[in-house]
């Protein structure tokens, strides 16, 4: 894009753009906290209407539970009222429910008759290992206990050193689930281990984060263009032919994990000195090539997933790509000013605005049509506040850390 002279007049630096973004955070967590909110234990996910789902039986997914933990921290720290509480409430859910008494680690899901899914994956310790950073921050009486223990289980149980990241997956009993190694799960840990850096001090979450990224984005999306390869073999060895379950391991490639790589990489890169030379260009071509492959230039929103030829595949636009994009045109244009990341940044804003926020019942739509209509075939309603959340206060704050740090840095505000 030509240069248009933006940069003296960037949205995040104007007192109206950040008022819009406070309200929509507000509207958020005013959507969430109380109806999500299960007196029997943990949360309910919520339909377009924002009544509970499956309100008889709920199902509560470690992912979903801990996700509510680490917004809610966030909130607390903002000085939001009632969001003690909801932290409170879902921690207890995780130590006391979801996490195995005898054996160790977490299971994905339960319902009120108990383990639904008694699976022990590394994308729900990867947000076990969030929730409890980000609610130390915060200061629960629970989250070192929980911080520990969740560390343990992810060094002694996942971690596989010789290649720098974890495994994906194992039965209740810690029999090995085989053949499959995933960067989605691996990316979300690179995420905790920063946060829990931050929350403890301790480096080797860091040097773990440093490893993850350089294998998942340094060496195998750099292999292919930067383009983020999300399914591996056991030897991260790339499947292209890789076919799973189309909400957490979509086949093809999937632009708004690019997205949230670029963010995350630059986030890294400040965290740890500003050392690797190499993360702040991988950054940039990450959104580059996300914003050119994965953009439909014609309708507006990220597809859903591209083939290995480029081509959309599944041609839907959900919420969490051009939330993630948003904070990563954030990030990129203070570490990488540019004309080009504010026209973006605008860009992503404007459809966020347009298509996603639902004014009339609250939330955000979680998915959309490839005509930019709401649909539900993905996902049933609106059962998630993590994504839209951070959206809407990355802008706000430092590209220096995660929220729960450079929220405390701002003293709240």
């Amino acid at each position: 894009m030509a240069s248009t002279g933006q940069l003296d007049l960037a949205w995040r630096s104007r007192a109206h753009h950040r008022q819009w973004l406070r309200d929509q955070a507000n509207g958020l967590f005013d959507f969430f906290q109380n109806r999500a909110f299960n007196s029997g234990g943990g949360f309910y996910e919520l339909d377009a209407e924002g009544r509970p789902l499956n309100a008889g039986n709920p199902i509560r997914g470690i992912h979903s539970t801990a996700r509510m933990v680490h917004c809610f921290a966030i909130g607390s720290l903002l000085g939001r009222p009632g969001s003690d509480d909801i932290v409170d409430h879902g921690m207890k859910y995780l130590w006391e429910n979801h996490r195995d008494h005898e054996r160790g680690g977490y299971h994905w899901s339960l319902d009120n008759s108990g383990l639904l899914d008694s699976t022990k994956q590394g994308y729900g310790h990867a947000f076990v290992l969030l929730a409890a950073s980000s609610a130390k921050v915060a200061g629960h009486p629970d989250a070192d206990r929980m911080i520990a223990d969740v560390t343990e289980v992810l060094h002694s149980r996942f971690w596989e050193e010789q290649h720098g990241a974890i495994a994906e997956e194992f039965e209740a009993d810690w029999t090995p689930v085989p053949g499959y190694r995933g960067q989605n799960s691996n990316m979300h840990l690179t995420e905790a281990l920063m946060a829990a850096f931050e929350a403890t001090g301790e480096i080797d979450y860091l040097r773990k984060a440093e490893r993850i990224a350089d294998l998942v984005i340094r060496r195998r999306a750099g292999e292919n263009g930067f383009r983020v390869a999300e399914h591996f073999d056991e030897n991260w060895a790339l499947d292209r032919d890789y076919k799973g379950n189309e909400m957490f391991r979509p086949s093809g490639t999937t632009p708004g994990h690019w997205l949230e790589w670029a963010r995350l990489v630059l986030q890294l890169w400040a965290l740890g000195g500003k050392t690797h030379d190499w993360m702040p260009e991988a950054a940039k071509a990450l959104f580059s090539q996300s914003v050119e492959l994965g953009w439909d230039k014609e309708k507006g929103g990220f597809f859903y997933t591209l083939d290995w030829n480029d081509a959309p595949a599944k041609r839907n636009k959900l919420w969490w790509p051009m939330a993630e994009g948003a904070a990563a045109a954030a990030f990129l244009s203070d570490h990488q000013p540019s004309d080009f990341h504010e026209t973006w940044y605008r860009k992503i804003w404007d459809g966020i605005s347009r298509h996603f926020i639902d004014r009339e019942r609250g939330g955000w739509h979680e998915e959309l049509t490839e005509d930019l209509v709401p649909s539900y075939t993905l996902f049933a309603g609106k059962g998630d506040i993590y994504h839209s959340l951070q959206a809407c206060l990355i802008p706000l704050y430092p590209t220096t850390g995660s929220l729960t740090k450079v929220i405390v840095e701002a003293g709240g505000a």
